[in-house]
């Protein structure tokens, strides 16, 4: 297992770092992103700590997609979007910056994949 004594995501569910928490419970720390994407951007971290998908624990993997749920709608509910984004990086060819699992979840009103224009 990996030291993540360092990691700012260890030390935000560990109260040793600031953050915006707008939920927490026994298993997960959900957080506002310090720079977020869009309206709503919002961090679901599991506090068993893992690097990314393949070393997270089959506990937090069972209780993320109902918490997930719950988040995405109250991003709906509170920002009125259209839609919203779900996204987890694992590794850093897929973009993953923390190396901490999280998933990253935000509002989208302005973009829609009907919009985009094929040739």
């Amino acid at each position: 297992m990996s030291d993540f004594s360092e990691n700012i995501f260890y030390k935000i569910i560990h109260g040793e770092a600031p953050a915006y928490k707008i939920y927490e419970d026994e298993d997960f720390t959900v957080i506002m992103d310090l720079y977020p994407a869009n309206l709503g951007h919002c961090l679901i971290l599991p506090k068993i700590p893992a690097v990314d998908i393949f070393d997270l624990n089959e506990k937090s993997a069972a209780g993320l997609y109902p918490l997930t749920k719950k988040v995405a709608a109250a991003i709906k509910d509170v920002t009125g979007c259209d839609g919203v984004n779900i996204m987890q990086n694992n590794g850093r060819a897929a973009g993953q910056v923390v190396f901490y699992f999280h998933f990253s979840s935000f509002s989208l009103t302005c973009f829609t994949f009907s919009d985009v224009q094929y040739n």
